[in-house]
């Protein structure tokens, strides 16, 4: 009787350890086969048209009475807003900044009685925004004009005066998400072609950001950065998208 018991019990644990086995061999085949995958980013890229212009400019008289200089800049300054509206600029697109005055006098290390020098320095600032960015363009070109009836228009104190922005990027961006992503899969399933595999489903991804530079810049700041430019009347948009897939 204890015999029949010990051989029972025997072959029960036999039994036991083989359909433990058995668990065991399926979970880590159905884990090595879960863990193929492959690593692949999709490009894509836009070639746009700024929509937004802003042109910086400003005025400067020098003079050793406020009040003379302060009149002359302020004929300056209709000058400005005469030449602008004769060449089709809007009145809504003239931002007509503060007036900066210095006075070299008060200042502790300008040596005023040094030569001649004048004693007030009176700058007009103006800010010129337009969707219309090739008559912008076009009436930046033509300061000459403006030369001629005495007013000089020197450039802001920062960078390029005449600035090209594109603003439209939310127009584009679900395009330009769906193309990078199809170029992702295209990669991945060249990969497994090339193994001898089946592409799975996606297993998890990312989108890096969208940057935007001038046409004629390199990209700078490396993938997932932002770099600009404003200096061009032509951008590129770029967007790179991170991808993995499961490999059957």
């Amino acid at each position: 009787m204890k015999t029949s018991s010990i051989w029972i019990i025997s072959i029960a644990l036999i039994v036991s350890f083989g359909i433990s086995a058995l668990f065991i061999g399926r979970s880590l085949q159905r884990f090595k086969a879960e863990d193929r995958s492959v690593s692949v980013k999709g490009f894509a890229e836009r070639e746009v048209k700024a929509d937004l212009a802003v042109w910086i400019i400003q005025t400067r008289m020098a003079n050793n009475d406020l009040m003379e200089g302060s009149k002359a800049v302020d004929e300056a300054k209709n000058k400005v807003i005469a030449f602008m509206l004769q060449n089709q600029i809007k009145q809504e697109e003239i931002v007509v900044e503060g007036i900066v005055v210095t006075d070299k006098k008060a200042q502790q290390y300008d040596n005023f009685q040094q030569g001649n020098a004048f004693r007030y320095l009176i700058t007009q600032n103006f800010q010129i925004r337009s969707n219309n960015v090739d008559l912008l363009q076009k009436v930046s070109r033509m300061t000459g004009e403006l030369l001629q009836v005495g007013v000089f228009l020197s450039n802001s104190d920062y960078g390029n005066p005449l600035q090209f922005y594109f603003t439209k990027l939310n127009e584009i961006k679900p395009e330009m998400i769906t193309e990078a992503t199809q170029n992702a899969r295209k990669a991945a399933q060249q990969f497994a072609n090339e193994n001898d595999s089946k592409l799975g489903s996606l297993k998890k991804a990312n989108q890096g950001l969208f940057t935007i530079v001038d046409r004629t810049a390199s990209l700078s700041g490396g993938e997932g950065g932002f770099a600009s430019g404003t200096n061009d009347l032509y951008k590129k948009v770029r967007v790179v998208i991170s991808a993995e897939y499961s490999i059957n």
